[in-house]
């Protein structure tokens, strides 16, 4: 891409990520310019302190003494001989001023920043919860995770380096540029020398350094989501021994990664020592003019010594700059993808005025239904079907038939292609999401458990369960039997994705959480297939206890769970082939029929042998 392009873009980006970041300090604005307020104080008392160093030089110190200033003179006069040590009092004022003034602004800069950095992360994780499942699918959760922690902790960075008072450095340079040019114009000139080379300099790495900053916050991303995805997978990884393919990919994610710090690691060196360079340089000049001038007796030896002293702090400044600046590109870097996500439209909402049903029926309708996740690749094509309240209705077919496609349809995590869904005769994009997913219980499975107390767990937003009545879910789910095994019951703290539980517990568990739930519709996605022989029993007792009295939509691969449906839905590609009772599919020489037969091939039963005579 050519840089000027680049600059332009780049360039019309800055302000409006800085408002982006401002939007969230402006609640604690009343902090801020407090802290600002204090940054010119500050100012104040740096530069007054090379002026007292020149008086004390030029008034007691120098072969050549001169008259002290009018201001000056009442106090010289009431210290009679202790001249020197009005002096260092006055010197030692305006530096406990300075660090005063500098603890002050920086502490309430830090307070704001934490504030208004805790609010950025929490709005982008309110964000990211109300994104439509389309994105998840598409963007590795260890993209989402530096967002929420890298990129924002560059943020803070950018306040703990004092990015945003780059116009105060500013405001230094131009106030030890005119105190300069009152001590002696020439001087202030030589002194000044150094600027353009800087300058350019500068304007050289700027560009070139925002666009590594943007690469390395693309690499950490991509590095993170790697490490997650690794973490996550490891059991798979050390079973299948791949742990020396795993480590080459990441070393080569890394490399990247540390190529692209090496890169703004080598900008911001050449910027730090450009300063220093320059630094040395304009104080060398200084001592040859200025030194030619004291001895001629153009200027005192107090003015040399003052320009000296404020040459290097004309040059701090620079060197913050180049340091604050490179932070503040970091920091662009991730607000930018920060602002990205957060742009990002909820394209799954709430309607501004939700309907909401006169009554609780449970009732279901899919009216010519087409959903495609990819344009030009259908799922389901023209699918219609009723489940009336109270009706128990099963979905079967082959992997890939639309199944579970029909349950993110139905609680709304993607809106239709074509046709519509009615639950309680009110269409779902009608419906106010929370209100809708809390009207249908989800029974998935592949269960997932959060890390924290096994009630917490079983509650959810729930929050309003008694121990009880968490109890009575576990009793009815089959499950209390063995969390009251547990060491701690019901505070047995869950690991990550319930890792210290059984396949056929977390089962057990996601039967509690429908049931204290209590939704009127449930559905129930593969939720017994991945459960043990041993478990099956328990499961069915429970799976009476959470059908009934519900309106059902059930996904099953093992047939036998769904025999007792009111009736079973078959589907193959996105359409519905057949519909009918159990007995009256096997009847049929269809798919259903097929299905059967080839799951009960290996070990028949009295259902295939009945079915056979």
């Amino acid at each position: 891409m050519d840089d000027n392009v680049t600059e332009h873009q780049l360039g019309a980006y800055d302000w409006r990520l800085l408002r982006f970041v401002w939007s969230f300090i402006r609640p604690y604005r009343a902090l801020f310019w407090c802290s600002a307020l204090l940054m010119p104080v500050n100012v104040l008392f740096a530069l007054g302190q090379p002026y007292i160093f020149k008086l004390t030089i030029d008034i007691f110190l120098a072969a050549h003494r001169t008259a002290a200033p009018r201001w000056l003179e009442p106090l010289l006069q009431a210290a009679g001989t202790h001249g020197l040590l009005v002096m260092g009092g006055l010197y030692v004022i305006l530096l406990l001023g300075e660090v005063t003034s500098f603890y002050g602004q920086f502490y309430l800069m830090m307070i704001v920043a934490q504030r208004s950095l805790s609010d950025l992360r929490v709005a982008l994780f309110r964000h990211i919860e109300r994104l439509p499942m389309a994105y998840f699918d598409r963007t590795p959760a260890g993209r989402l995770v530096s967002r929420s922690t890298t990129d924002i902790d560059a943020i803070n960075e950018m306040f703990s380096a004092g990015s945003l008072t780059l116009f105060m450095d500013f405001l230094t340079l131009a106030g030890i540029i005119g105190i300069m040019f009152r001590f002696n114009v020439r001087l202030t000139l030589w002194a000044l020398c150094g600027i353009p080379p800087l300058l350019l300099i500068i304007n050289f790495f700027r560009v070139r350094m925002r666009i590594v900053y943007l690469e390395i916050r693309d690499r950490l991303a991509a590095l993170n989501s790697y490490l997650s995805e690794a973490l996550s997978g490891m059991a798979v990884i050390q079973l299948f021994t791949h742990e020396s393919q795993s480590r080459t990919e990441f070393d080569e994610l890394n490399r990247k990664s540390r190529d692209a710090q090496r890169t703004s690691n080598i900008y911001d060196g050449i910027m730090y020592s450009s300063v220093e360079s320059l630094s040395s340089i304009t104080v060398a000049l200084i001592l040859w003019v200025g030194g030619g001038e004291t001895i001629h007796r153009l200027i005192t030896i107090g003015t040399l010594v003052a320009f000296i002293d404020y040459a290097q702090r004309f040059f701090n400044p620079l060197r913050d700059v180049s340091s604050k600046y490179t932070t503040l590109l970091s920091a662009l870097a991730s607000v930018e993808k920060i602002e990205a996500v957060m742009a990002l439209p909820e394209t799954i909402a709430s309607p501004p005025e939700p309907r909401r049903p006169t009554r609780a029926f449970g009732s279901i309708v899919f009216d010519h239904v087409s959903f495609e996740y990819r344009r030009g690749e259908p799922v389901l094509r023209d699918l219609s079907f009723r489940v009336d309240p109270g009706q128990k209705i099963a979905i079967v077919g082959p992997t890939g038939s639309g199944k579970s496609t029909i349950i993110k349809l139905l609680n709304r995590f993607y809106d239709v292609t074509a046709g519509r869904i009615l639950v309680e005769g009110i269409d779902v994009r009608e419906w106010d999401l929370k209100e809708l997913r809390r009207a249908i219980g989800l029974v998935q499975q592949d269960v997932f458990l959060f890390s924290g107390r096994l009630l917490d767990n079983v509650r959810l937003s729930r929050t309003d369960l008694s121990e009880a009545q968490v109890r009575e879910a576990l009793a009815r789910a089959q499950a209390l039997h063995f969390v009251d095994q547990l060491p701690h019951g019901l505070d047995e703290e869950i690991r990550e994705r319930g890792a210290n539980l059984s396949a056929g517990q977390r089962q057990l568990l996601s039967f509690a959480r429908a049931l204290a739930y209590d939704p009127r519709i449930l559905v129930m996605d593969e939720a017994t297939s991945s459960v043990d022989s041993e478990t099956e029993r328990l499961v069915q007792v429970a799976l009476q206890q959470l059908l009934a009295h519900r309106t059902a939509l059930i996904i099953a691969h093992r047939l036998s769970t769904i025999e007792r449906a009111d009736r079973i839905l078959v589907l193959s590609n996105g359409v519905l082939r057949e519909s009918g009772t159990h007995d009256e599919l096997l009847r049929r020489p269809g798919l259903y029929r097929r299905l059967f037969e080839l799951q009960y091939a290996a070990r028949p039963t009295s259902a295939a042998r009945e079915a056979a005579s």
